[in-house]
């Protein structure tokens, strides 16, 4: 979780980061059986829309390692809404929506991404691995021990757990930023 987004673009755009993809929103739709068997298996499936739609299935997350790693099927389809449909006559289900704006950038062989999510800032580094990661995350001025290997969905049930009445993480349901505390977490980019 980051504390200053501009002060970070800012960083990202005097360390001469290529702008990869511009501001843009971004709706995410969850889907899972009914019984829920996708999660409890640890797989995500996600149809995405921000200028195109893509339908992603996500592999478990390997836990225990200095950084996230989970293999991925994505592929682009030409209509959201009959990607939808088809996965519903499926028989999955919607089980969360979220939504967040997005910033991409290419640095040192890594994608930094900076989500402006409904109850926070975040910057997410992916990069061939731990080693070239840690180096970007350095260059941005980002404490390393504050990474986190939660997902957006996962704070999202921390806030839900502790009372927040919001169904989707979407930005008419959230509609105030939460500090890094809220979440167990501390601002990576505090000392920046």
């Amino acid at each position: 979780m980051i504390s200053d987004r501009a002060a970070l673009q800012a960083k990202l755009l005097a360390l001469r980061a290529e702008l990869k993809h511009a501001r843009v929103f971004e709706s995410n739709l969850r889907f899972d059986l009914p019984d829920g068997s996708l999660s409890a298996r640890r797989l995500v499936l996600r149809l995405r829309q921000d200028e195109r739609a893509r339908l992603t299935l996500k592999g478990p997350a390997e836990i225990g390692a200095e950084v996230t790693t989970r293999s991925e099927i994505e592929f682009e389809v030409s209509s959201f809404d009959n990607a939808r449909a088809l996965l519903e006559a499926l028989g999955y289900r919607l089980s969360v929506m979220y939504e967040k704006y997005r910033t991409t950038y290419a640095l040192g062989g890594c994608e930094v991404t900076l989500d402006e999510m409904p109850y926070g800032d975040f910057a997410e580094i992916e990069g061939p691995g731990a080693e070239a990661i840690r180096g970007v995350a350095n260059l941005l001025g980002l404490a390393w021990e504050t990474r986190t290997a939660e997902s957006y969905l996962m704070l999202f049930s921390r806030l839900r757990a502790a009372g927040l009445s919001a169904q989707n993480l979407s930005f008419a349901e959230v509609t105030q930023n939460f500090p890094p505390e809220a979440f167990g977490l501390k601002a990576s980019d505090a000392a920046a």
